[in-house]
């Protein structure tokens, strides 16, 4: 049946009006996807900053975390642009991997301190430990230097430069118990607590598997600096490209640094004994 001109206007009226709704809704979506922050982590991070989400939300701030299983991964990603920042490294990794990669990023603020130590299921103290125990280690430059300073501290070997956490095994003067290295992905280290003699990790990593407790160290890394502190790193130019996000995410960081609920979750998953604020 033919349209009359009066129904035509009618139908065009209806057109245009329904296509202008779907031009404002397809809008207001991207926008609103648009100012979603998302923030690459590591798992053992995760639960803190879950509750920082749910604050965060609470104040019109909407945040997806991505949690990454390795190291590389959350730098690559978030260089190119893929998230707006990131949550699992410290100042000499980043450093290290700005070094290696020309990566354009830098730290926008710091979040927790954790203590490193030295656990074993086999002795109960270092002075147990036998010649040519095995030793697990990480085998990222930054973490090994860390791990070869707790060592140090522990009188199991010398450097020859006391005072550089940029260490490897080349750089140790005095091995007198003979110690035999083995160097492994920084994450997996918790996994081999269950077969090496002594194994360096970190008490996040090793809550989150579950292999000992992480209060059972046979020693505590002494560093009461924030030179580890866990930072939230950002692309060099996201403040200038994305001014409004980068407004949202420092208020979300605020949130996750004065937090009641949070600090608790921290000393819940981390131990309240083994971490410290690296903001202050």
């Amino acid at each position: 049946m033919a349209l009359t001109a009066k129904n035509k206007f009618t139908f065009l009226g209806v057109l245009v009006a329904a296509l202008v709704i779907g031009l404002v809704a397809w809008s207001y979506h991207k926008k609103s996807s648009n100012t979603e922050l998302v923030i690459g982590i590591s798992p053992p991070f995760a639960n803190p900053l879950k509750v920082a989400v749910e604050e965060a939300k609470q104040q019109g701030i909407n945040v997806k975390l991505v949690e990454f299983s390795d190291w590389n991964t959350p730098n690559i990603t978030l260089n190119h642009g893929d998230i707006d920042a990131n949550y699992f490294q410290h100042q000499p990794f980043l450093d290290n991997a700005i070094k290696e990669t020309q990566f354009k990023l830098k730290a926008l603020d710091k979040g927790v301190t954790t203590h490193v130590g030295l656990y074993s299921k086999k002795y109960h103290s270092l002075d147990e430990l036998p010649d040519q125990a095995r030793v697990v280690i990480p085998n990222d430059p930054v973490n090994q230097g860390r791990a070869l300073l707790l060592l140090q501290q522990a009188k199991l070997i010398t450097l020859k430069n006391p005072e550089n956490h940029l260490s490897n095994l080349q750089d140790i003067a005095a091995n007198p118990k003979k110690l035999q290295f083995i160097e492994v992905e920084g994450p997996q280290t918790p996994r081999a607590v269950d077969d090496a003699d002594l194994v360096f990790s970190y008490p996040h990593y090793l809550r989150l598997a579950k292999t000992i407790d992480p209060n059972d160290a046979l020693i505590l890394d002494d560093n009461t600096n924030t030179r580890y502190s866990i930072l939230f790193v950002v692309r060099d130019d996201y403040q200038q490209q994305h001014p409004e996000k980068a407004a949202q995410l420092e208020k979300f960081i605020k949130i996750y640094q004065t937090s009641a609920k949070v600090k608790q979750t921290l000393n819940d998953e981390i131990g309240s004994k083994l971490w410290f604020p690296g903001w202050k």
